[in-house]
């Protein structure tokens, strides 16, 4: 779920050299001031940083590791000296799939969950909590990537966090024998566990950071938008949640997450692929075998389950009841999160291809969805390519909730390209899949490979204004920021209100009721 630019690499290059740093410390840090802060597993020393106390590398919880692989997340076992948290923890066992991705990690390990927190350093108290998820298809990524950074949020008064959790094969297997031992009957959407034990360590001890626990937003992007609906949904975690921030992303798309009885047919086929016969086998496994297999090509792909136990339904079904976490929601997706060509192929963009694109597609329903996708084929082409692979899903998400949640729901289309690059390549054509995280965070500055312009600084500190006035208070709105209407409780129905996210932010009636009307016809509401 991640889209690679030719300018990953330099990026990747530039950035593994900015943070080439001696252990224990950091671009701009102020080395000597150590702050302290008692956890319930023990004391931490951070960092002071920019402005900012970093404490980087915190255990949430047990490595899950020999036996406690495949297993919920378990206590962390309590530590007597002072535990210097100024790097961050390994990133979690995945393949490197996605080229824009770059780590700060200490490393790869199973050993991996651990969480990083930047808070403000005049402290204070009941500050708002914002916890990101990152994304990477739910099979890649890690807290300690540049653009999910937590400083810049932290110097608009806010606790904020980035957190590991398992992937893949590692987060996402399911079972017959992992099922029969489980208390819960249940096997799979380990990585879901991690974020809920996550958040209940946060509930245990923001307020050691000046957070207020009773004022815990969570947010993420692609995979971590995936995330975040999900643990609106599951009981695990809804209780402990006071909004929801989504970037791209949903668990309610065209595809129905699978049932446990289907995915533990695929991990039936992937022991089977590993030559493991029982659950002790595959535990004995080397995880750089496991990681290994679960690239080939042949390899099931590990995901979301409705478990019965994260998910006791498949989440439409818990938004359609009205059984999420009530709180207020701010989601979203970006123009070009799909490409034309992924809908037309090679071929020009004219009507003839299109047509016979969308009979491949439809069958007997092409018509419908030519009519759902009217105008300019290249547009239209784009538009059907995004809701495919992720607008429609979002799209659901906020119809739902504004129908059931009882909150507001603030919707955004983000339409911003970036930039040229220093090196001279010209701008995106469109705002593409993920490009919006470092505007919306503030961390224009942690990616090296742009000539960010006066007006992405621009759109960067508006965006990052609307998400920080929502973290703190439900709502985006506030000083000179364009207004942003909330949804009502009809829903995100054709004329309802949708902020263009742009240079000059504007909010306008939706125009793409018909788009979602023909979607809804396949997966029901």
């Amino acid at each position: 779920m991640r889209r690679c630019t030719p300018f990953a690499l330099p990026f990747l290059a530039a950035t593994l050299m900015a943070h080439a740093l001696p252990a224990g410390a950091a671009a701009g840090s102020a080395t000597h001031a150590h702050p302290r802060v008692k956890v319930d597993a023990g004391t931490l020393e951070g960092r002071l940083e920019d402005g900012v106390r970093a404490f980087k590398g915190i255990p949430y919880a047990a490595p899950p590791v020999g036996a406690l692989r495949w297993k919920a997340p378990q206590p962390v076992a309590p530590w007597q000296a002072v535990r210097q948290a100024a790097g961050f923890g390994p990133r979690c066992m995945q393949l490197p799939l996605y080229a824009d991705m770059v780590f700060r990690s200490d490393g790869m390990n199973e050993d991996c969950l651990y969480l990083n927190v930047w808070a403000p350093a005049a402290g204070g108290a009941k500050l708002p909590v914002l916890v990101y998820f990152y994304g990477g298809g739910l099979q890649t990524g890690d807290g300690s990537e540049p653009r999910y950074d937590g400083a810049a949020m932290a110097r608009q008064g806010i606790v904020a966090l980035t957190v590991n959790y398992r992937v893949g094969a590692f987060g996402f297997l399911a079972h017959p024998a992992l099922t029969a031992e489980s208390p819960h009957k249940a096997s799979g959407n380990y990585g879901l566990m991690d974020q809920a034990a996550a958040l209940d360590w946060v509930r245990r001890n923001i307020a050691a950071f000046g957070g207020d626990p009773a004022r815990i937003t969570i947010a993420g992007e692609s995979a971590g938008s995936y995330s975040v609906s999900v643990q609106m949904a599951s009981p695990l975690a809804r209780h402990l949640i006071a909004g929801a921030i989504g970037e791209s992303g949903a668990t309610m798309g065209l595809t129905a997450p699978p049932t446990l009885a289907e995915a533990e047919r695929h991990g039936q086929a992937f022991a089977a692929q590993v030559g493991a016969t029982s659950l002790e086998q595959l535990r004995a496994l080397p995880a750089g075998a496991l990681l290994d297999a679960s690239g080939k090509k042949d390899a099931p792909r590990f995901a979301v389950i409705v478990d019965g136990h994260v998910l006791p339904q498949a989440p439409a079904a818990i938004y359609a009841a009205g059984e999420q976490a009530k709180v207020p929601l701010l989601a979203g997706w970006n123009s070009e999160e799909g490409s034309a060509q992924s809908i037309l192929g090679d071929g020009p963009a004219t009507e003839e291809n299109f047509t016979a694109a969308l009979a491949r597609l439809y069958g007997e329903r092409a018509a419908a969805a030519r009519r759902a996708y009217a105008g300019d084929i290249g547009t239209a082409a784009r538009e059907l390519a995004s809701d495919r692979f992720i607008g429609f899903g979002t799209w659901r998400w906020i119809d739902l909730h504004a129908r059931t949640g009882g909150k507001p729901v603030y919707r955004y289309y983000y339409t911003h390209p970036r930039p040229a690059t220093k090196a001279g390549a010209p701008a995106d054509s469109g705002a593409h899949h993920s490009v919006e995280i470092e505007y919306a965070l503030g961390n224009l500055d942690g990616n090296p490979v742009y000539a960010w312009t006066p007006e992405d600084r621009t759109l960067s500190h508006r965006m990052q204004a609307y998400f920080a006035n929502f973290i703190k208070t439900g709502n985006p709105n506030g000083g000179d920021l364009p207004r942003w209407p909330a949804l009502d409780a009809r829903g995100a129905i054709d004329g309802s209100p949708v902020m263009v996210l742009d240079t000059a932010p504007r909010a306008v009636e939706a125009g793409d009721a018909a788009h979602h009307a023909f979607h809804l016809e396949s997966v029901g509401r």
